[in-house]
């Protein structure tokens, strides 16, 4: 089953049961090398189901100083499809190493 690492909306309960129909397990864990910077939502559906104009967002800095908190989630494909359909145009989700040396995928900033 994938693993997801999010550090914005999809942490917000009422996202959750919305988009999966329940309150998903979390672990915290963090992301080495990225910054947080902010991406303004466009999108009526998500803007209504967040209800957060600005949500976060994370670039690849490279630098093992930067840190970025979050959850990690573990997902089924379908809920993963589900992730993805909520995510907009902004984000490209991507394979990473967690600090606790788990991989899970991640929405970033897109180029």
């Amino acid at each position: 089953m994938p693993r997801l690492f999010s550090y914005g909306t999809l942490r917000i309960l009422r996202v959750q049961r919305d988009l999966f129909g329940r309150e998903l397990v979390s672990e915290p864990d963090a992301l080495v090398g990225y910054a947080r910077t902010q991406v303004e939502i466009t999108d009526p559906a998500v803007l209504a189901l967040s209800g957060e104009r600005f949500h976060p967002a994370v670039i690849r800095t490279g630098d093992p100083h930067d840190r970025v908190g979050g959850t990690v989630f573990t997902l089924s494909d379908a809920q993963l499809a589900r992730a993805d359909a909520y995510e907009v145009d902004e984000y490209e989700r991507v394979a990473v190493t967690l600090a606790s040396g788990r991989g899970a995928w991640l929405y970033v900033l897109a180029d």
